[in-house]
C-alpha cells in the first residue's frame, strides 16, 4: 500500500522550499547593501586581508540573513495555515531587517559606529539633529520609500511562490550552503591566526560588520595548549592604532597669560647637514640637550609636531584644528609668522606664513634648511630675540642637538617638547598635557619621552630605544651605540606611554 503525502505535509514543504528561496535571494540583496561597510573602510592592503575580508563579508552576512529567517520565519511555515499570512509576515520580516542594515551601514559610513547601546547617545544626538533638519515632506518621502521597499519584498516574495516547483528542480541547496559555510568557516579560522599573531590587516576589519564576534585566539588555541598567553597579552597591550581620526584638540581649554614684550625665535632644520657651528655665531654659550630627537618621517609631520607639540601619527587628525603655540599668543596680540620655504602641510596655518624677511617683534618659527641657518640665527641674535635652534631631522636615527638661550634643564628631548618650551618661556603657565604630548624642558617632569615615526612608536628611556610596530612587535637598542639591547621589554612603562601618546584620541 502506498501512502501518499497528506495536504497539510505537502503545504508545509512547499512553505519550507519556498521560504529557503525567499531567504536567499534576501542574502543576496543584504550582501550587496553590507558592501557599505566595506567601502566605508580602508583596504586591508594585503592578500590575505582581502581574503579574509571577502569570506568575512559573505559568510558573516550570509550567516545572519539565513539565522534572522530561522528564527523569524521558518517556525511560521509550521505553524501557520494560511500562506498569505506567512507571505506577508515574511515580507515585513525582511523589509524592517534589510532597511534596518541600511540605516546602521549609513550610520557606520557617517560615524564609524553600529547601532548597539554603547552608540544610543551618539544615536540620540543624529536623531534630534536630523529630525531638526528633516522637514516633514522629507520624512514623508522616507515612509514611502519604506512602503514601496516593502511592496519590492511582497512582489518577490508572490514571486518566488509562484515558481518555487520549478526552483526545487535545480539542486542548487548543496553548493550554496557550502560556499556560505566555506566563506564562515574560513573568516574564523583566518582571524585566529591574526589575532595569535595580532595581524593589523585583519585585527582592524573586527568592527567592519554588526554583530560581527569572530573567533579569537585566546578563546580557542590556548584552550589547546597552543598559545602562550602571557606572551599574548604582553603583545595585545602594546597594540596601538595608526590611524587617527577623532580626536579632542586640545583635550582642555588653555587658559594662561602671555608676557607680549618677549621676542623668540625657533628655527628647525629641514636636513641633518652641518655647516655651521652655532657656538662661534653666538655670543654667550647656550644651552643644549644632546640627547634631542627628531623622529618624523616626513618635513610634513616634523612641521606638525612642532606647531601642535603632538606626534606626526595625528596629522590628518588635526586637519581642521589651529594649534595652540599660535592660536594662544596671537589671540594675546603677540605678532606670530611661520617662515618656511617648503609648503605648510594644512591649510589653516597658511594665514601665519611670511617672507623670512619679516623682522617683526614676537613669536617667530621658522622651518629652514641648514646652509641658511647660520645667517639668520646671526641677524636674529642681533635683534636681541631669544632662540631655539633644533637639528637632527633626517639623520639616520633621528638624533641631533637642541640649543638655544633658554635655560633648558632636560637631558633627553623631542620634537613634541618644543610647544611646550615655547609657551612656558613666554609665560603660559597652562598644564602641557591640555594641548601637547611633550614637555616644558625649563621644568621637565619625565624621564622618558614618547613619540612616532611613521606608523611605529618610539619610547626613550634609561638609555634605551623602543621601536613599537602597530602589530605589538618591538625592537630595542641602545642609545649611545644603536646597537641592539638584550635588555627585556619594561611593559608598564611602554603601556603608559602609549595611553599618553593616545591622549587625544577619543577612539581610544
Amino acid at each position: 500500500m502506498i501512502l501518499a503525502e497528506s495536504p497539510r505535509r505537502q503545504r508545509v514543504t512547499k512553505l519550507v522550499n519556498w521560504g529557503h528561496w525567499f531567504a536567499l535571494a534576501n542574502i543576496i540583496i543584504a550582501i550587496v547593501i553590507a558592501s557599505i561597510f566595506v567601502f566605508s573602510s580602508p583596504m586591508p592592503g594585503t592578500g590575505v586581508g582581502t581574503v579574509y575580508l571577502l569570506a568575512n563579508w559573505f559568510g558573516h552576512i550570509g550567516f545572519m540573513t539565513f539565522f534572522g529567517f530561522v528564527i523569524f520565519i521558518l517556525p511560521l511555515c509550521y505553524l501557520v495555515s494560511n500562506q498569505r499570512v506567512i507571505k506577508l509576515s515574511a515580507s515585513i520580516i525582511a523589509a524592517v531587517g534589510l532597511a534596518l542594515l541600511a540605516f546602521d551601514a549609513l550610520l557606520f559610513n557617517r560615524t564609524g559606529f553600529h547601532i548597539s547601546f554603547h552608540a544610543a547617545d551618539l544615536l540620540r544626538s543624529e536623531a534630534q539633529s536630523t529630525m531638526a533638519i528633516e522637514s516633514w515632506q522629507q520624512w514623508s518621502f522616507l515612509l514611502l520609500l519604506f512602503v514601496v521597499w516593502l511592496g519590492f519584498q511582497l512582489v518577490l516574495a508572490n514571486a518566488i511562490w509562484k515558481r518555487v516547483e520549478r526552483f526545487t528542480r535545480y539542486k542548487v541547496g548543496i553548493p550554496v550552503t557550502t560556499f556560505f559555510v566555506s566563506c564562515f568557516v574560513t573568516s574564523h579560522a583566518i582571524h585566529v591566526w591574526a589575532d595569535a599573531r595580532l595581524y593589523q590587516p585583519i585585527i582592524k576589519q573586527d568592527n567592519m560588520f554588526p554583530l560581527s564576534y569572530p573567533a579569537t585566539a585566546k578563546t580557542t588555541m590556548s584552550r589547546y595548549g597552543l598559545l602562550d598567553l602571557a606572551a599574548y597579552e604582553e603583545r595585545k597591550q602594546l597594540q596601538f592604532n595608526p590611524d587617527i581620526h577623532n580626536i579632542t584638540y586640545p583635550a582642555e581649554p588653555v587658559y594662561c597669560s602671555i608676557e607680549t614684550n618677549r621676542n623668540l625665535t625657533v628655527v628647525v632644520q629641514t636636513d641633518n647637514e652641518q655647516t655651521f657651528n652655532i657656538d662661534e655665531i653666538a655670543s654667550t654659550s647656550l644651552s643644549q640637550v644632546a640627547n634631542y630627537y627628531s623622529t618624523a618621517s616626513t618635513i610634513e609631520g616634523l612641521m606638525v609636531s612642532t606647531l601642535f607639540g603632538v606626534p606626526e601619527i595625528y596629522q590628518d587628525a588635526l586637519s581642521q584644528k589651529r594649534p595652540v603655540l599660535l592660536a594662544l599668543p596671537l589671540g594675546s596680540g603677540m605678532p606670530v609668522s611661520i617662515h618656511s620655504d617648503a609648503s605648510l602641510p594644512l591649510p589653516q596655518l597658511s594665514g601665519y606664513q611670511q617672507p623670512i624677511t619679516n623682522n617683526h617683534q614676537g613669536l617667530h618659527i621658522a622651518f629652514m634648511q641648514s646652509a641658511d641657518t647660520a645667517s639668520y640665527v646671526k641677524s636674529t641674535l642681533a635683534r636681541n630675540h631669544d632662540i631655539i635652534v633644533a637639528t637632527g631631522f633626517g639623520s639616520e636615527d633621528g638624533k641631533g642637538v637642541l640649543y638655544s638661550t633658554l635655560k633648558l634643564d632636560a637631558k633627553l628631548a623631542s620634537t613634541e617638547d618644543l610647544a611646550p618650551t615655547i609657551l612656558n618661556a613666554l609665560g603660559c603657565n597652562a598644564p602641557t598635557t591640555y594641548y601637547s604630548t611633550g614637555q616644558n624642558l625649563l621644568s621637565p617632569n619625565r624621564a622618558w619621552l614618547v613619540s612616532t615615526s611613521g606608523e611605529r612608536i618610539v619610547v626613550f628611556h634609561d638609555n634605551k630605544r623602543t621601536d613599537v610596530l602597530s602589530n605589538g612587535s618591538y625592537e630595542i637598542s641602545d642609545m649611545a651605540t644603536g646597537k641592539r639591547s638584550k635588555d627585556p621589554l619594561n611593559v608598564d612603562l611602554l603601556s603608559q606611554a602609549i595611553k599618553h601618546l593616545s591622549r587625544f584620541s577619543t577612539q581610544n
